[in-house]
């Protein structure tokens, strides 16, 4: 079988990711915008490259389309043929759904662009790219832009960042109250770190108001500090035999009931030597990762106050002693999203549109939680 996709990138025209997707946690979005924007200083316009480039290690492939670029990333022996393929039908599927494809109507779409991806591409191997079978089962309303006829700029006087005639089937606001947990905890099972990021960030969908496009960042601070880390990780190290270790790990939820967590995924360092994986969960589906010597737990929707098992065995031909349980200095990394949700507490008691012309404008407020920096180190 061909080597997967690692990643997969929407960006704007200079090379900066707008949306990125990562399948197998071997590449970051840092690594891949630093490529890009250093391929376009040093050969000008990629358009007219090689649509597949390969630098130390990762093969990166890249297609064109109006002021956006799409890009996978692989550090396995692809078929880039397939892969680039793979992007035309992103393509086709992302203007059946939003009409007009560019940076604008990605921002303004980004929720239904993940789902999107998420059913696309599974763990970098394409899946569902007919968007007639797509639209059966993601229902989400996008944002289809509207632009009418209009003088050119010059004559209007318009500002250049906001297109004229622009009419959306629904004017809204979102106010989005987010806050992102960083936690730290060393192999003694202390609290290094604990501490919440708060931000507030505005999107409009207004027909008649010229607002930036994109997400506008209203306040950032520290929301509190000395948190109970929402999700804890346990776990316990067993030697079967001179050559087969096991691995018993526990992720316990510490919120109410009532919230749940979703899209969890639970990096689980792995010694760089272990083969013959056996592994089993009690919820969600947990695959092995050599490429980055870690086991990749993933559980869609975690409740609150919940506990879930995972075990693994593995051989290790490296071991000889007794004793000689090999050790393992990376953290166990935790992402979560809990819709919602607010380690804070804190409240929007209002918010209201005014508009003169006397169109309805709907206000929405919503919160979620995340992770930031959830690093436990446990060996």
């Amino acid at each position: 079988m061909a080597g997967a996709a690692s990643a997969l990138f929407l960006m704007d025209i200079k090379g900066h990711v707008l949306i990125w997707r990562d399948y197998r946690g071997d590449i970051s979005a840092t690594e891949a915008e630093s490529f890009f924007t250093k391929l376009i200083e040093s050969e000008g316009d990629p358009a007219a490259m090689d649509p597949v480039v390969h630098e130390n290690g990762v093969t990166y492939m890249f297609v064109q389309h109006k002021n956006l670029y799409l890009m996978t990333a692989s550090r396995q022996n692809c078929n880039a043929a397939s892969l680039l393929l793979f992007l035309h039908c992103v393509i086709q599927v992302l203007k059946h759904y939003f009409e007009e494809l560019e940076e604008e109507s990605l921002r303004d779409n980004f929720v239904v662009v993940y789902e999107l991806l998420d059913e696309m591409m599974d763990f970098g191997y394409p899946q569902y790219t007919e968007a007639r079978i797509l639209s059966e089962f993601i229902k989400t309303d996008a944002y289809r832009m509207e632009v009418a006829q209009r003088p050119p700029m010059a004559v209007t006087n318009a500002v250049s960042w906001r297109s004229d005639g622009i009419r959306y089937k629904r004017n809204e606001v979102f106010l989005d109250v987010i806050e992102s947990v960083n936690i730290l905890v060393n192999s003694n099972g202390q609290i290094i770190r604990s501490d919440v990021i708060g931000e507030l960030k505005m999107r409009t969908f207004l027909s008649l108001y010229s607002s930036k496009k994109g997400r506008i960042s209203l306040f950032a601070a520290v929301a509190c500090q000395n948190v109970k880390p929402l999700i804890w990780v346990e776990a316990q190290v067993e030697k079967f035999s001179r050559s087969r270790i096991g691995i018993m790990v526990k992720a316990r939820s510490q919120y109410k009931e009532r919230s749940y967590a979703t899209n969890v995924e639970i990096d689980l360092p792995v010694p760089s030597d272990a083969t013959n994986p056996n592994i089993r969960t009690s919820m969600g589906a947990a695959t092995y990762t050599p490429e980055i010597d870690a086991i990749i737990w993933k559980i869609r929707s975690f409740p609150g106050n919940k506990e879930y098992l995972l075990r693994a065995e593995f051989k290790l031909p490296s071991i000889t002693a007794e004793d000689g349980v090999p050790e393992r200095k990376a953290p166990v990394r935790v992402k979560f999203e809990i819709p919602y949700f607010t380690v804070s507490g804190i409240q929007v008691r209002y918010l209201k549109i005014i508009e003169k012309s006397g169109y309805t404008a709907l206000p929405w407020v919503r919160y979620i939680t995340m992770a930031g920096e959830y690093e436990i180190r446990l060996f």
